[in-house]
């Protein structure tokens, strides 16, 4: 019995050899023949594994409110598409009172009634009229303050009377500095043959772009998803309809995006409609506005232009535009040409 039980042990040892073997050559196949759609990711490696053997980072829950939102946008978006006999565009200046270029407007619009309506939103004082088409267009309008949420509170108070025209297919935000730069048949062609709107949106990582990001946008809008823009725009009868519709990402940015804000200066007319476009339908702006403005200057307000600056080298240098360059406050620099629209 003692020599039995001494064999058996003595097999012992080649078993143990023979497993570790098996498994040596496991792992070297592993190594050599690493399985398909994994990157090689090893022990003691010298180089940084790769995140596909990392768990996927879990979905966020949308909260209550952001579902609902977003079954509105989609199904904004996705609506077909009413044609009016008399599709119009919907002028909408944004002044503090009267119109300097009032009759320079009317010359734009002469000759063409029926293919445009015109939405006056003076926030200061009752404009004096020169022109016959601007009589009576002042919608009821309230105090605007630089910077705060109470110029978006205006723009959406345009969209919302131009928007009681079923014809108005089309809505342009306008200054009361703004002046035409071609024809009025150039400019119809121009947006109602187009199938997206303009808004200007672009990522701005420095201070005066998502430095301006507050946590307390979360978890609706994350930092990643801050972008900023002109304030003017052009969009489409869906996205008018959109912005009238939103409460909840509004809401953030009339508590979260104002001046003086824990020693941060962030101004929603400049975030909001980019952030809540890029966010909701990105495919369907062109990330760009129509609307030239001249920020070369590196000033809080873009550049004015005197009436001696005023001349035909200007305007055909602004007209033969054809690239939106965009400026970053980390002195970054990235443009789009201005042909280059996806579609909704």
């Amino acid at each position: 019995m003692t020599g039995l039980h001494h064999r058996y042990q003595s097999k012992r040892p080649v078993w143990i050899i023979i497993l570790a073997s098996l498994v040596c050559v496991s792992l070297l196949g592993a190594y050599i023949y690493p399985p398909r759609g994994y990157s090689a990711c090893y022990f003691l490696s010298s180089s940084i594994c790769s995140k596909d053997w990392l768990p996927p980072v879990p979905a966020r829950v949308y909260t209550d409110e952001e579902i609902a939102a977003r079954v509105v946008f989609r199904d904004i978006i996705a609506a077909p598409f009413v044609q009016s006999n008399n599709p119009k565009i919907a002028f909408m200046f944004l002044t503090p009172g009267s119109l300097p270029f009032e009759k320079l407007w009317e010359k734009f619009f002469q000759g063409h009634e029926g293919r445009f309506s015109i939405y006056v939103h003076a926030s200061r004082e009752k404009p004096v009229h020169v022109s016959p088409l601007f009589i009576g267009r002042e919608i009821r309008s309230e105090k605007v303050a630089w910077g705060k949420i109470s110029m978006v509170d205006a723009e959406k108070r345009l969209l919302a009377n131009a928007l009681q025209d079923t014809d108005n297919q089309h809505f342009v935000l306008l200054s009361d500095s703004c002046v035409p730069l071609h024809d009025f048949d150039y400019v119809y062609s121009y947006l109602m043959e187009t199938n997206i709107s303009f808004i200007d949106c672009f990522d701005d990582p420095g201070p005066h772009g998502s430095g301006r990001y507050y946590k307390h946008m979360l978890p609706e809008i994350e930092k990643k998803e801050f972008r900023k823009g002109s304030q003017w725009f052009s969009v489409k009868r869906p996205h008018a309809l959109l912005i009238l519709s939103d409460s909840l990402y509004y809401t953030k940015f009339k508590l979260y995006c104002k001046p003086g804000m824990e020693g941060r200066n962030c101004y929603a007319d400049e975030h909001y409609l980019p952030t809540l476009f890029h966010m909701v339908d990105p495919g369907g702006i062109a990330n760009w506005s129509v609307t030239h403005v001249d920020w070369s200057e590196e000033k809080w307000h873009p550049k004015a232009y005197r009436a001696q600056d005023v001349t035909f080298e200007l305007l055909k240098n602004i007209t033969s535009i054809d690239e939106s360059y965009h400026k970053t406050s980390d002195e970054r620099e990235n443009s789009s040409r201005l042909d280059d629209c996806s579609s909704m």
